[in-house]
């Protein structure tokens, strides 16, 4: 069981936020916040929109109503490259990974939003270029040496077992250095051991490099166990808001479950 400890200030709050393709209402007035340093889950049956929401936190949907508020302040409108400059990374449902590069270099790629040197250093790979290219290796190996994943860093993903390409995701994101960390479905298609690493990654990352994280997952034993507080949805709505203990006693996600409310 996870051991539950203070959680800071709200980083991110989202606000009223309803999301539509044409007739098709995917997000219904949803509002929740993520505070600085907890594991927030995003749970709910599918179709409930879990997803969607990501999506909207990283800027690749723009709601139709509400606001997302970043550290205090109402976000302009958003993309994907600009919530990951401001210092949101993601993971995927379904791997999105180079998979002809190596688990080194999909890695690297992570940190091409802390590379300064201008383009005709990086162009001769000499002088500037070439030392910054020495920090950043030197801090995608500690990521690898953290996630366990020294054998297979010269390894081309798509050569990989399913649970170790979703680990150099997630190496990948934590590369970036993000302060939120979104995970979407993380332990999807893997078996107990591989389940079992993943959330101890998921609870060092967030204890030992103090990432702010929210996940969404299936696995309700999982999400019992790793998680600060729960949202949970249901065909787009917000139905119930709190800790693992609220959330298992709240009738209306019962309901939602075992398929009683409909």
């Amino acid at each position: 069981m996870r051991r539950r400890r203070a959680i800071g200030e709200v980083l991110l709050a989202v606000d009223d936020i309803s999301l539509r393709f044409g007739g098709v209402r995917a997000l219904s007035h949803v509002s929740f916040d993520i505070r600085r340093g907890e594991i927030r889950a995003i749970i709910g049956p599918n179709g409930a929109g879990k997803s969607s929401m990501l999506n909207v936190i990283n800027g690749f949907y723009e709601p139709q109503e509400g606001a997302i508020y970043w550290k205090g302040e109402k976000r302009r409108k958003m993309t994907p490259y600009l919530a990951a400059a401001s210092g949101i990374a993601r993971t995927f449902q379904n791997i999105a990974l180079f998979k002809g590069m190596s688990t080194l270099d999909n890695i690297m790629s992570g940190r091409s939003l802390q590379m300064k040197v201008g383009f005709f250093w990086q162009m001769i790979h000499y002088g500037p270029a070439r030392r910054e290219e020495i920090r950043h290796r030197r801090r995608v190996e500690e990521i690898i040496d953290f996630l366990e994943i020294e054998h297979i860093r010269k390894t081309p993903v798509g050569r990989l077992p399913y649970g170790l390409q979703k680990r150099v995701e997630l190496a990948r994101a934590l590369a970036m250095e993000p302060e939120l960390l979104l995970l979407d479905e993380p332990m999807a298609g893997m078996n107990l051991e591989e389940k079992e690493d993943m959330a101890r990654y998921i609870l060092e990352v967030n204890e030992q490099f103090g990432t702010t994280i929210a996940l969404i997952e299936h696995d309700i034993g999982v999400v019992m166990d790793l998680s600060d507080r729960i949202v949970v949805l249901d065909y787009g709505r917000l139905i119930a808001d709190g800790t693992p203990e609220e959330v298992a006693r709240s009738q209306a996600v019962i309901d939602a479950y075992l398929g009683v409310a409909h």
